[in-house]
């Protein structure tokens, strides 16, 4: 019989491998979450998560799990029908806090094919009454920290798909956010890309003060990108395991095929055929 997810929590699949509660700040945090859309179909259950300043947490799992539903509930665009998410601190009960910036990148780069990228990406600092002459060398800086800096005046439909996705994730950096979340924005591209727009993505949250909250269905990338993975399966959606990614803080391709690479992916692996193969 398959264990409960507070025993999961707790046993894991291997001693030292499932994280602790984490000691930094919560940038984040859920508390018994639920939700039961309308027509009756449960996508959470009793999900219980914190994240903590700084973390890279993947948030990994089938089709179907409750993953973008959960990332919804933390940009706010989505409420639970139970239990309650908390930003900036367990009693903060408003992603809107002064001195607090959170920004979305969504599966598809979303970019308005008529306006330039370096249009595209002072979007939502025109959003907020930002001048331009203020916004400007914010634009400049994640084009540049994007790899995009000689294409601010090109249109979306001049660039590659790997390359619109850098403008979208410049366009939630020259925000200068805190937080970042991201729904599987590379799950689209081919794995040469995925593969080099991830190393871009690591290197980038370990250069900057950032957390970020990831969903993806692969598990290489998980293990890759994550000082965290946080397992859910399906069903409804909820946590079944939380595994602590240790590795360097800057990695690379020796870290993708080094045994303890392997080993996390073994790991997660089991945990999701475990999950997801018993009801």
């Amino acid at each position: 019989m398959m264990k409960r997810d507070d025993e999961l929590l707790l046993a894991g699949a291997g001693a030292g491998a499932v994280a602790a509660a984490s000691p930094a700040p919560a940038v984040l945090y859920a508390n018994g979450v639920e939700k039961t859309y309308p027509n009756g179909t449960r996508a959470l259950d009793r999900v219980k998560l914190r994240i903590g300043r700084g973390e890279f947490v993947s948030l990994l799992g089938p089709s179907g799990c409750g993953k973008s539903t959960l990332l919804k509930m933390f940009a706010g665009l989505e409420t639970p029908s139970a239990g309650h998410v908390r930003w900036w601190g367990e009693g903060m009960a408003t992603v809107d806090t002064p001195g607090r910036t959170l920004a979305m990148v969504f599966q598809e780069a979303t970019l308005m094919p008529w306006a330039r990228v370096h249009d595209n990406v002072r979007l939502p600092l025109d959003l907020k009454g930002v001048p331009r002459a203020q916004a400007a060398p914010r634009v400049d800086q994640a084009l540049e920290l994007v790899g995009l800096a000689k294409f601010g005046h090109v249109y979306p439909r001049e660039l590659s798909g790997g390359m619109q996705m850098r403008a979208s994730i410049a366009r939630a950096l020259a925000t200068e956010p805190n937080l970042l979340l991201m729904d599987e924005p590379f799950g689209a591209l081919d794995e040469f890309t995925r593969n080099r727009l991830d190393a871009d993505l690591r290197d980038l949250w370990a250069r900057r003060d950032l957390t970020v909250v990831f969903v993806t269905h692969s598990i290489y990338e998980a293990v890759y990108l994550s000082s965290r993975v946080v397992v859910m399966a399906a069903r409804p959606g909820r946590v079944i395991a939380d595994v602590a990614i240790e590795g360097p803080r800057v990695r690379d391709d020796d870290f993708r095929i080094s045994p303890a690479f392997m080993a996390y992916c073994k790991q997660l692996s089991d945990l999701l055929v475990e999950a997801n193969g018993q009801h």
